[in-house]
């Protein structure tokens, strides 16, 4: 279980300001109860300045209340908020060796039908390279006289889902229909 920044001081600084039991501070801090009931005597952590894990953003005045009304219930720490918590995990797309032969087939046959769609939204969709974009568009890739155009959600080198949300990203004309 992660514990709070700076334990001992937030132990001060809930003991003095909340309504919580020794219980619940020691578990959320990582201390032992007689640890959290010697600071709360004055015999431990004597002069310490307490740490505020609301101004942290640590915890919530909510999630204090919340214990403070039922003292069973544990205090949890609020998750940081990160560019991945946001954004999501930005990941590599990983493509087994027997489909890899097919990505060129899948990057003529959207070059070929969807001729709008940015270099970058391929590379995404497909898990490949500009480079190889650009060598599969000038014909100057290595077998490129046996690439045939094929669709990329047929050959499972991505999911339908993952097509139309760029599709729908091209704003194309609602008479525009999917090629087969």
């Amino acid at each position: 279980m992660a514990i709070p920044l700076m334990p001992k001081a937030t132990a001060v600084w809930l003991v003095e300001n909340t309504a919580l039991t020794f219980e619940q501070v020691a578990d959320f801090c990582g201390l032992h109860i007689l640890e959290v009931q010697a600071i709360a005597d004055g015999e431990a952590a004597t002069g310490m300045i307490g740490f505020n894990p609301i101004t942290s953003g640590q915890l919530t005045l909510e999630e204090i209340k919340r214990c403070e009304a039922e003292p069973h219930q544990h205090l949890a720490l609020t998750p940081p908020v990160t560019a991945e918590s946001i954004l999501g995990k930005k990941s590599s797309r990983y493509t087994p060796v027997s489909k890899r032969q097919d990505r060129p087939d899948a990057i003529a046959w959207l070059l070929k039908y969807y001729p709008s769609m940015s270099e970058g939204q391929i590379c995404r969709l497909l898990g490949t390279t500009k480079n190889m974009i650009n060598a599969v568009r000038s014909k100057t890739h290595w077998n490129s006289t046996h690439i045939k155009p094929r669709n990329p959600v047929q050959l499972g080198l991505c999911s339908q889902k993952e097509f139309d949300q760029i599709i729908n990203l091209l704003n194309l004309p609602a008479d525009a229909v999917h090629p087969e």
